[in-house]
């Protein structure tokens, strides 16, 4: 069956009334408008933050200001978490005990997620990505609202092509997706000490896969310094789960924490869980990729359940 999706799951496990959708087996003239229509409502609200984030780089020295690599992709680590003060982000947002974060921090980690898993689920993203992809360097695919970059725009894959995603995608996918989900949620909750049954995955959730194509939209330009919880309201703890290899497969792409003086980077390795509170204080941006392909999964959670998204399913 093609895929659907079932109630916000509240704890790893997930639980609740499954939540039909029918895909249409043809292609509809307004499913190309939809979705780029859902994403600007998102991206929009944003675009402060990102002119913001960009004079805040300026006065941080922009791409001199590297001096630290938090995590080298030689390295096998068990967990690094690097703990700091938190912003005033969350303030102006309802908070709920016992979730909202009180600590506030960074980590990193390569024994969540296999190397094996992570080839698993970057052939996902590059099964779903071969339906479409960006004119730019940057390409979307969520599996939870269906949206994909389709030239300099985005289509809702489900209804864009119906029945054929029956052949692209399968159960065992899905099935994957979840799991590797799960044990990021557990990680976070265990680093910042809550609960996993209070965090809600959230939108957006989505595979990304850059390369060094020059820009079309503005969607391409994924380098710009921002701040999640200020871009998106809903996040409370952003995690990536990186699925190719810095240096090996890709150039630049690293992922840049940014500090007065003190840049932090991340250089990604397939099957590398970074993770951090999404408030101002952690500040990032990604570099520009000069060469090869970058894959990488952001999976976001919220604490608010009025926030949340379902896992995506075939049933």
């Amino acid at each position: 069956m093609a895929p659907q999706r079932r109630g916000a799951p509240k704890a790893p496990e997930g639980s609740g009334e499954t939540e039909r959708r029918r895909p249409s087996s043809t292609k509809s003239v307004r499913a190309p408008r939809e979705v780029p229509r859902k994403w600007l409502r998102t991206a929009v609200p944003g675009a402060c933050a990102v002119l913001a984030g960009l004079l805040l780089w300026g006065s941080l020295g922009g791409d001199g200001g590297v001096t630290e690599v938090l995590a080298h992709r030689g390295e096998m680590l068990p967990g690094r978490f690097i703990e700091v003060p938190c912003s005033d982000d969350y303030d102006s947002h309802r908070r709920f005990e016992g979730c909202s974060p009180r600590k506030c921090g960074r980590g990193i980690t390569d024994t969540v997620i296999t190397r094996d898993e992570a080839q698993r689920i970057r052939s996902i993203a590059e099964k779903g990505l071969s339906l479409g992809g960006s004119d730019g360097g940057a390409s979307i695919l969520d599996l939870h609202s269906g949206a994909l970059s389709v030239g300099k725009h985005f289509v809702n894959l489900y209804r864009y092509f119906g029945d054929k995603i029956q052949t692209v995608f399968s159960e065992e996918d899905f099935q994957l997706y979840r799991d590797v989900r799960q044990k990021v949620q557990l990680t976070i909750a265990q680093a910042f000490g809550i609960s996993a049954s209070s965090l809600y995955l959230t939108k957006p959730t989505f595979f990304s896969r850059i390369n060094s194509t020059q820009a079309r939209t503005a969607h391409d330009e994924y380098w710009h310094a921002h701040v999640d919880k200020v871009t998106y309201g809903s996040f409370d703890y952003t995690s990536l789960l990186y699925l190719s290899d810095y240096l090996d497969d890709f150039g630049g792409g690293r992922f840049v924490f940014m500090e007065k003086g003190a840049n932090k980077t991340v250089e990604p390795r397939a099957g590398r869980v970074s993770f951090f509170t999404s408030g101002s204080e952690n500040l990032h941006r990604v570099e520009k990729v000069h060469w090869g392909t970058r894959y990488a999964v952001t999976i976001a959670f919220t604490c608010n359940p009025d926030h949340g998204i379902a896992d995506p399913v075939f049933t």
